[in-house]
């Protein structure tokens, strides 16, 4: 059981997979995957608003994805511009803020447009940041993040001994977001996959076989009541964060 009253993550990271393989098992088309797992944002994001939380990233196409077929990518970006069009009120009726990570220059321009026009309306939003990771990957990210630092030296404005954790944090799609602290993947899959790979450095990892589809406001309790269990040390031991706790009250 979820306890409310306790710690929980501030800036939440989810993997949503299993959608074809959920619309696989049940034999009907993988559209169907994408379909119900787009329902499935929709009150993920309404109970991490409910909860308290500050930042959910939601990882919704990756470079990788362009690979898949062209009439499966199709389907993607219409069930997108679908959900931006249907949720903008909800979004802005529940003071969620809508922001975007990723080379999204690549999406079709139907979608650029649709997106533009959701971050407008809700910019001003406060009580939640739902971030959706389009056209996205981490190994890009820290290229580009290299190469805008570089050319900086290039010029003189920076030198060598500038580039620190910090100044590469503001060169980021990220630098308006703490870093993570919890990543949920679905799906059964034990990795990464060239999300997030600089934010996350000391996130806690949760995994669970249960298709994005199926996974539900209880299953998102479960992987929030794991993270209560966690300790985060940050490199320090358990007896120097049992002082710390007990200078800090």
């Amino acid at each position: 059981m979820l306890e409310m009253n306790e710690t929980l993550p501030r800036h939440l990271a989810i993997i949503m997979d299993g959608n074809g393989r959920w619309a696989k098992g049940m034999g009907r088309p993988r559209a169907l995957g994408h379909e119900e797992g787009a329902k499935m944002v929709k009150r993920i994001v309404k109970s991490c608003a409910e909860k308290g939380i500050e930042y959910l990233t939601l990882f919704a196409f990756s470079t990788e994805n362009w690979l898949r077929p062209k009439k499966e990518v199709n389907t993607l970006m219409r069930i997108l511009v679908k959900s931006l069009r249907s949720e903008l009120q909800t979004l802005v009726e529940n003071d969620i803020q809508l922001r975007t990570i990723g080379d999204t220059k690549n999406l079709p321009e139907v979608v650029q447009s649709e997106l533009e026009e959701v971050v407008t309306q809700t910019k001003s939003n406060t009580r939640m940041v739902l971030t959706l990771a389009l056209s996205y990957g981490s190994r890009q990210e820290i290229a580009n993040a290299v190469q805008e630092i570089s050319a900086k030296v290039k010029k003189g404005l920076i030198s060598p001994s500038d580039i620190d954790e910090k100044l590469i944090n503001s060169h980021l799609y990220t630098c308006f977001m703490p870093e993570v602290d919890l990543l949920i993947r679905t799906s059964g899959e034990y990795r990464l996959s060239n999300f997030m790979l600089w934010q996350c450095a000391y996130a806690e990892l949760y995994f669970t076989d249960t298709y994005w589809p199926d996974f539900d406001a209880k299953e998102l309790d479960k992987a929030l009541a794991s993270y209560q269990k966690r300790e985060r040390r940050f490199g320090k031991t358990t007896e120097q964060l049992q002082e710390l706790n007990v200078n800090s009250k």
